[in-house]
């Protein structure tokens, strides 16, 4: 194993790759405030973003499942990556050499699984985009002519072509120090009878990357009438390919996806390239699998389930078509946005439209018009006999359900009156308390712990406690006005340290009520104070957070770093009320204690004792008057 990643290389890394450019290469981040960001967490599934980023901390934390921490951490915990991996992964990007405690530097062989597995897959995605210019893959260069596709399309998408003969890339990956078990790891290669051999043959290849941009897997398309393999052959599951959690094309059209809050889904390789070279460059497509819940998730944190946003999908006009596009309707309500369904002339595909009539074709295919639901209802519609009452009844039985489901409710209304219509049935207002009744239902069971979605958890409002428990930790309740006040402190002498110090690191522990904050202020004491964030505030929060003494305390230190001060001016005036009110109700309690040893000393207590009791009492309730009158200049 490779040795312990040098301390000093591991802060360089922190402090090279800004974490809001990580996140967002994952969800859509927006405005929060304060100088924070929000979006959609990508760890729980949330209606209403509760994930927050502080750029200027270098943290991120989610106030509806908990999770939060520092660039790595979140790149750990996203790509389920080990801290060294992570750490390899950021220091690639910021072009920065690490170094080891053991061992010098990191020999290639050494490094994480992970790694090596993207690693082998950059190196043959080059490897393959440069056999495509040589003489044997001519056939995949008229396939591609003859789509309407040149040598640039080519080169922006990565298209490549991989050799027919059996271990020319197996070879060649072996070359670049990769063992036989990595290359089957990676899903690259396949055992042949005198070990491993080529997977991919003789193919046109395109590269299938994750959102980050990293080169996952293969699609290959079958070129020759003698192979004898199926016309697309994708990459096997992999420890870095899961063909349900990748979108082709997500990583050309993830910005252009957050920035318009639409997405439009395609089927195939080749209509996201028509599409993209047509000027619609939000369009992705599965790869070898139908829609589903995970890429859902994917769209979602680029949507940010704006309800105005728009999904539309293009399927073929044929029966095969057809039923995907009622299956992705399964999904619909997994939605915030309006999902579409666009069907091209003749059945045509964005490749063939494009080829057949022109760009312009394709834009305008791209283009929302028939909402999903309605396809949806029509499809299920002319599968019955609507001359007879039975035929009708089944049909509104079967469709009912569909429009129940329509997230709008003057649309679901509207929508019901059409089924009537459709179905040739008078009574409409029937079919409209039909509906109603069935979206009753379905709001029931949701809400009854039922089948329905979980609900999400928005960031706590000021005054009540996070919605989340958090493991080890007592509750908080932040109805106190104490316990407000000191989560405001703790706030500000992680946040704005300079604002606090150096009268904050006198305070004790112990002026903390809430045994979490108390712990949170040690931890603090523990790093230096906050008089050492004051220079290098970066380095400070991360001394904080080593310095908790478990993972709950962490999680509060970065929960508190990143969540908002509840003030529109962030000053020392302001903090300095915070600091008086901690102090005083401290002093306050104090003068309690002392009152009730005075009742408890009694008339016949010692002379000295009692005295020195009462010059006590005398010195806090003029340091608490003082604090009322003086204010921050008292502390």
């Amino acid at each position: 194993m490779a040795g312990r990643i040098n301390d000093d290389d591991v802060k360089a890394v922190r402090d090279a790759v800004p974490i809001d450019s990580v996140v967002s290469e994952y969800l859509q981040l927006r405005n929060a405030g304060g100088g924070n960001l929000k979006g959609l967490c990508p760890f729980h599934d949330e209606k209403s973003p509760s994930f927050q980023v502080s750029p200027s901390k270098g943290l991120f934390h989610c106030f509806g499942c908990q999770e939060g921490g520092d660039t790595i951490t979140f790149v750990m915990k996203v790509d389920h990556l080990s801290f060294s991996e992570a750490v390899e992964r950021l220091a690639a990007q910021a072009g920065i050499t690490l170094r080891y405690e053991e061992g010098g530097y990191n020999p290639a062989h050494q490094r994480g699984e992970r790694i090596r597995l993207v690693e082998a897959h950059r190196i043959a995605a080059r490897y393959y985009a440069e056999q495509l210019d040589g003489a044997e893959a001519e056939i995949g260069r008229k396939f591609l002519a003859e789509r309407g596709f040149d040598q640039a399309a080519a080169q922006h998408f990565g298209v490549g072509y991989s050799p027919a003969g059996w271990d020319h890339l197996t070879r060649f990956l072996r070359g670049k120090g990769f063992s036989d078990k990595e290359l089957l790891l990676s899903g690259l290669s396949q055992e042949g009878r005198r070990g491993p051999i080529d997977r991919f043959r003789g193919r046109l290849m395109w590269p299938i990357r994750d959102i980050s941009g990293d080169v996952v897997g293969f699609g290959a398309r079958k070129l020759r009438d003698d192979d004898n393999g199926p016309k697309y052959l994708n990459t096997p599951e992999t420890a870095i390919y899961r063909k349900s959690q990748v979108l082709y094309g997500i990583d050309l059209a993830k910005k252009e996806i957050a920035k318009s809050s639409r997405a439009v889904v395609v089927e195939g390789y080749t209509d996201v390239m028509a599409c993209h070279l047509a000027g619609v460059t939000t369009a992705i497509a599965t790869c070898g699998t139908a829609f589903g819940g995970d890429h859902i998730k994917i769209l979602r944190r680029l949507l940010m389930d704006n309800g105005s946003a728009k999904v539309i999908f293009t399927f073929d006009g044929d029966a095969a078509g057809q039923k995907a596009a009622l299956r992705a309707f399964e999904d619909d309500q997994k939605f915030a946005a309006e999902t579409f369904i666009a069907v091209a002339p003749d059945g045509m595909d964005p490749c063939d439209l494009r080829l057949a009539k022109g760009d312009e074709a394709v834009r305008e295919l791209a283009e929302p018009r028939n909402q999903l639901f309605e396809f949806a209802i029509r499809q299920i519609v002319k599968t019955y006999d609507l001359e007879t009452p039975v035929g009708r009844a089944a049909a509104l039985d079967e469709a009912a359900p569909i429009v129940a489901r329509i997230k709008n409710s003057a649309s679901q209304h509207e929508v019901a009156v059409q089924l009537a219509g459709l179905l040739g049935i008078l009574d409409t207002q029937f079919v409209v308390r039909r509906v109603a009744q069935l979206a009753r239902w379905a709001r029931e069971r949701g809400n009854g712990g039922g089948r329905g979605p979980a609900p999400a958890h928005p960031s706590p409002p000021y005054g009540t406690a996070p919605p989340a428990a958090r493991p080890g930790g007592p509750a908080l309740h932040l109805r106190s006005p104490a316990h407000r006040t000191e989560r405001e402190l703790l706030k500000l002498a992680l946040q704005h340290p300079e604002l606090v110090s150096p009268a904050f690191d006198a305070y004790g522990a112990d002026e903390f009520t809430a045994p979490p904050y108390a712990t949170v202020r040690q931890a603090i004491a523990d790093a230096g104070g906050a008089e050492f964030g004051v220079p290098d505030p970066p380095g400070y929060l991360a001394r904080v957070r080593e310095a908790a003494p478990d993972d709950s305390v962490r999680a509060m230190v970065t929960e508190l770093a990143v969540e908002s001060v509840h003030s529109r001016t962030v000053d020392e005036s302001y903090a300095g009320v915070q600091l008086v009110q901690v102090r005083l109700r401290a002093v306050d309690r104090r003068i309690r204690e002392v009152q009730g040893t005075l009742a408890r000393l009694g008339a016949q207590a010692d002379a000295q004792q009692l005295a020195a009791v009462q010059n006590e009492l005398w010195v806090l309730q003029q340091y608490a008057q003082s604090l009322r009158n003086r204010g921050a200049d008292a502390l």
